[in-house]
């Protein structure tokens, strides 16, 4: 009964990431981005590569103080979290448009030039165990219930702001700078073949299609994730390395062609007449209703994440906890109240047994007891392999 009802809620959180998660995010990006796109005069490309990539590397320097400032928990932590996504998301899309406008100026949609971009970036990727950065939503599911999850992440080598400043500086400025970019010319050419091989004279029929086969490689690999899960388990070092970069390969597909068919159809049949509008209900609506979910943090294209390394089966499992995580918070809840009651009710025999000071209908001062299980209580939360995100796009 209990890896069915575990069934049920790992399927309806796939059904979330999927449905409600990822075109939600896909449509606050194309909001974000398109309305830039109208008015490039405000928006020019070098200019807001600047400022964007600016505050990005301002948020890595200090994502770990402003875990220690704003506590979970506080109404002040609720407004200053979703204000930091607000703006950090902005941030993400405003960088990852002048990157990509910058790279289409320069390289055009001439195939030759697309591949010497988008090859060797994709070899890189592989050759340092990168290439998961380059997944996103539908694949991740980042919740803003907790002040780590909201304003921490990793960075490539994971230096402490504590030991050496310069080494956290160059760590927060090669992860940010350098692997982002190679996220996004990863991103853009394979975009661009789409554009060029998926039914170029068709824009809606190309959108189209791009949805279809985006939800089917999502659903195939979600579908095979046990599969993978015991392959992974059974074979070690480059053989076990390869098989989570075939699945990513595949994962990856998935993530980009769902992004093109939500983002080109919302640009094909959402208020068509009045694409400012369009532009502006996609950004806040999208926004609203992730904040509305507590899962607004999924539009962030944040960290740099390591192919492999998480032990076991973990790392071919997408961080889309959502329901499951909810439950499980409420059965461990359910579980510490029950151990706080045989632990008072311990208290109160040893207590009359030793003395008999405590007599029928007396009350007890559980304070003590109270105390020692709240500064002992364990974070109510799932391990789960680290996410999102990259969302990157």
């Amino acid at each position: 009964r209990s890896g069915c009802w575990e069934c049920v809620l790992t399927v309806l959180d796939i059904l979330l990431s999927t449905l409600i998660v990822g075109p939600c995010v896909v449509g606050f990006w194309r909001g974000t981005w398109e309305y830039m796109n109208h008015f490039p005069a405000e928006f020019p490309l070098w200019w807001t590569l600047f400022v964007s990539s600016a505050l990005h590397f301002a948020f890595t320097l200090v994502r770990d103080g402003l875990v220690e400032r704003f506590p979970t928990g506080s109404a002040l932590y609720f407004i200053v979290s979703r204000v930091y996504i607000y703006v950090f998301a902005v941030c993400c899309a405003m960088q990852w448009r002048s990157t990509w406008q910058i790279l289409e100026e320069s390289v055009g949609e001439d195939l030759d030039l697309i591949l010497l971009v988008t090859v060797p970036s994709t070899l890189i990727l592989f050759a340092f165990r990168l290439f998961g950065n380059t997944l996103a939503p539908p694949y991740v599911v980042a919740t803003d219930f907790k002040a780590e999850e909201v304003f921490a992440f990793p960075t490539m080598f994971k230096v402490p702001g504590t030991r050496d400043t310069w080494l956290y500086i160059c760590d927060c400025f090669f992860s940010v700078f350098i692997i982002g970019s190679l996220v996004v010319f990863v991103w853009r050419g394979f975009w661009c073949l789409l554009d060029i091989y998926l039914f170029p004279e068709s824009a809606d029929i190309s959108a189209w299609g791009s949805l279809a086969i985006g939800y089917i490689l999502v659903f195939s690999t979600f579908a095979a994730q046990p599969i993978m899960k015991s392959i992974v388990i059974r074979v070690k070092g480059f053989w076990r390395i390869l098989a989570v970069d075939i699945y990513l390969i595949f994962s990856f597909c998935g993530t980009v062609n769902v992004w093109r068919g939500v983002w080109n159809l919302l640009n094909l049949y959402f208020l068509k007449e009045n694409p400012v509008r369009s532009y502006w209900v996609s950004h806040l609506a999208c926004f609203i209703l992730l904040i509305f979910i507590n899962s607004s943090n999924s539009i962030l294209v944040r960290g740099v994440y390591i192919d492999a390394e998480e032990e076991g089966a973990q790392c071919v499992d997408f961080p889309c906890y959502y329901l499951r995580l909810f439950f499980q918070t409420k059965r461990k809840k359910k579980l510490l109240q029950q151990l706080q009651k045989r632990q008072v009710a311990a208290l109160v025999r040893r207590k009359s047994e030793e003395g008999g000071y405590v007599n029928a209908g007396q009350d007890v001062d559980l304070g003590p007891v109270a105390n020692h299980l709240n500064q002992n209580k364990r974070r109510t939360s799932i391990q789960l392999p680290p996410t999102d995100t990259v969302h990157v796009i």
